[in-house]
């Protein structure tokens, strides 16, 4: 796997996303723009991204908490504070994860590596929400998935919708910091859009299922269901082209 830094600037402020993809593969891929977790990027949301990719796509992760934020631990608490305010401020989301878009994706095609009909979205967690934003502002992605989404309802519940793909979120029943109104919040409001969306619901999973390393009541990784989530991920973007 090769990984590439690719940086950025917004409002003044320097970014650093990353592409990540299979050097072994020289056909052009679908391009998958990836809002990793709260821990920004770093070696964890790097190997996620390897990990969902594989040899199929060729991933594009958005930095949008600042260049060298993945590189200093922090506690849960000050994650969680850190992540709250980026979620709260919408016009930050929507300009920062456009810039970072279209960044990652100018370099992704300059390097020959990905089909440009063939974009689309994932999202995990606090970045889930950050996608979801970015789809509603009218992202070009053909398909948004997003795995245990955190604050999946629009900050601006009143703004206009322009959803142009389709949306799969995969989800625990039990997720204690999602739980399931907030779910029924979101296909609620993409079916008043029109939107082709699906919700898998896994029986008694909490939140972080596909978070290699998660081990507490509300957060823990499931092997079988992350690899259940990426097969699913892949059977919904095959049908999105």
């Amino acid at each position: 796997m090769v990984e590439i830094r690719v940086p950025y600037e917004y409002d003044g402020r320097k970014f650093e996303g990353m592409l990540a993809y299979d050097d072994s593969i020289a056909a052009k891929r679908p391009a998958i723009f990836m809002q990793p977790d709260w821990l920004g990027v770093c070696r964890h949301s790097a190997d996620m991204a390897s990990e969902v990719g594989g040899t199929d796509y060729v991933m594009m992760v958005a930095d949008m908490f600042g260049a060298g934020y993945g590189d200093v631990e922090r506690s849960q608490e000050e994650l969680g504070k850190i992540a709250r305010g980026v979620r709260a401020d919408l016009p930050f989301i929507q300009g920062c994860g456009a810039q970072a878009y279209a960044a990652l994706t100018a370099e992704a095609d300059k390097r020959g590596l990905i089909d440009m009909n063939k974009k689309g979205a994932i999202g995990y967690c606090m970045g889930g929400g950050f996608a979801l934003e970015q789809v509603r502002a009218g992202a070009d992605f053909k398909g948004t998935v997003v795995f245990h989404v955190t604050l999946p309802n629009p900050v601006n519940p009143a703004a206009t919708l322009d959803i142009k793909g389709r949306v799969l979120a995969i989800h625990g029943s039990a997720d204690p910091v999602t739980p399931k109104p907030q779910m029924d919040m979101l296909e609620t409001e993409l079916t008043d859009a029109g939107v082709d969306w699906q919700v898998m619901m896994f029986g008694n999973a909490v939140h972080s299922f596909c978070v290699l390393g998660a081990n507490s009541d509300s957060q823990r990784y499931d092997d079988k269901l992350c690899k259940q989530s990426y097969r699913m991920m892949r059977d919904f973007f095959a049908e999105t082209w």
